[in-house]
């Protein structure tokens, strides 16, 4: 299941049923998972680790060293999870010295040239639809979507459950649940048809949209609306996850 083109380093470590098309590259200390497809024409750097079923396209790059100019060698990691769908030309680096590893989670769908740049963290369920962007160290929670040619600012966090529009640039944390758009990207409300997708009840929903409304429309400080959150609650626990986030928000929030 090995294209006679394909170049594999020795050091490489390539489970069974895995398939490598033509003129693809495997570079040394590369870990491949059972069941995982490569296409022609891609090339995967060490250190990489892939994990099972996953489909990789063609013309992606996998695991090269990173963009970063503070990079100088150090050994650093790649760490892709399992039944991921990598499309065309996506291009995934490696971490940096200061924490070592770009790490993508599982079931993510990763469309045609996404980039994902050093130390970023991606969860579960994501889609990330062609041209979306991750600067250095951004967090992306389970279950994002990020629309075409969006892009993300280092060292942002967007939550999860959460829905970029088309085209938008987030310099600041994305609260979990909430639809953002537009350059710079401001919010827009709850993701409502990705949470009934996902099984959110509508009294839930209803609850975590007052929340929203504490947050966005009554002219509160951060910090009086999580007071007033926390009240909230008990009626619904899912508002502990606004709290949550906004407690641990470096950036601070979309406004």
């Amino acid at each position: 299941m090995i294209h006679p083109t394909a170049l594999i380093d020795p050091t490489a470590v390539i489970a069974p049923n895995v398939h490598i098309g033509a003129y693809s590259i495997i570079g040394p200390e590369v870990e491949i998972g059972e069941g995982t497809w490569i296409g022609p024409h891609v090339v995967i750097a060490g250190f990489t680790q892939i994990g099972k079923d996953n489909k990789i396209f063609q013309f992606s790059s996998l695991g090269e060293v990173t963009q970063d100019k503070k990079y100088c060698g150090e050994k650093t990691f790649l760490v892709i999870g399992d039944r991921n769908v990598i499309r065309e030309s996506c291009t995934f680096n490696r971490g940096t010295a200061q924490n070592g590893v770009t790490r993508i989670g599982n079931d993510n769908l990763l469309m045609a040239y996404v980039h994902i740049a050093h130390d970023c963290i991606v969860g579960n369920h994501t889609i990330f639809a062609n041209n979306a962007s991750l600067a250095g160290h951004v967090i992306v929670e389970d279950y994002v979507i990020l629309s075409g040619f969006s892009g993300v600012f280092q060292a942002c966090r967007v939550g999860a459950h959460s829905f970029a529009s088309m085209g938008s640039m987030i310099d600041k944390d994305v609260l979990p649940f909430i639809k953002v758009s537009g350059y710079y990207a401001k919010p827009f409300g709850l993701n409502t048809v990705g949470m009934k997708r996902r099984g959110f009840t509508a009294e839930t929903m209803l609850r975590l949209r007052r929340a929203y409304k504490t947050i966005y429309r009554k002219g509160l400080t951060v910090k009086e609306a999580t007071e007033q959150l926390q009240q909230m609650v008990a009626e619904c626990p899912d508002i502990q996850c606004f709290i949550d986030f906004i407690r641990m928000s470096e950036r601070g929030i979309v406004r």
